[in-house]
């Protein structure tokens, strides 16, 4: 069975519908992944403490998972959450109203039900050749990350441990049992 690839332009792929959907476009093929509660949750939770991280320190820009990014490939990837050094910023045209090019310096993916083992890897393949300079990929279920410094995993992290910004968001540090909490209005 043949798959037919279609070329996307920017201008096309902007102009879809804004739905809730999240579309990423991978070897030619549109892709949709709409996100569960506990996906979007605790990737606002992240992006949130990185936000207010990284303005009180004038590091950089934090975007959420509508912000595509033009990879090495031509693929068009959107990281859950991701940060973009202020260094890497003033190098860099920005064009309002387009894609980002390249990986941003810290990529977050957060695990779904339909991710693979396969997806993840490939992903991080794609990210570290476009720029990524770290990657933290959580599993929500297990309460748990892998840390990236390159398309290999380079450890995991449990409930008890802390995520760190490293040498890429410096200073930025966040226990997983605060990220991983359960919901509570109590």
């Amino acid at each position: 069975m043949e798959t037919t690839v279609t070329a996307w332009t920017e201008e096309e792929l902007m102009a879809l519908p804004k739905d809730g959907y999240k579309r990423e476009l991978i070897e030619g093929e549109l892709i949709m992944s709409p996100a569960g509660f506990d996906h979007e949750w605790i990737g606002m939770r992240l992006s949130a403490r990185m936000t207010f991280f990284a303005e009180q320190h004038r590091l950089g820009v934090v975007c959420g998972s509508s912000l595509g990014c033009w990879m090495a490939n031509e693929d068009l990837l959107c990281p859950d959450v991701s940060f973009i050094s202020r260094t890497r910023l003033a190098s860099t045209r920005l064009a309002p109203r387009k894609f980002f090019r390249g990986s941003p310096d810290l990529v977050v993916e957060i695990m779904s039900p339909f991710d693979t083992v396969g997806k993840v890897r490939k992903k991080m393949e794609d990210y570290f050749t476009s720029g990524a300079r770290l990657a933290w990929v959580l599993n929500p279920p297990e309460r748990s990350v892998l840390v990236y410094r390159t398309p290999e995993a380079d450890r995991l992290l449990r409930v008890t441990d802390t995520l760190d910004g490293e040498d890429v968001l410096p200073g930025f540090r966040l226990p997983l049992a605060e990220l991983f909490a359960e919901l509570s209005f109590e």
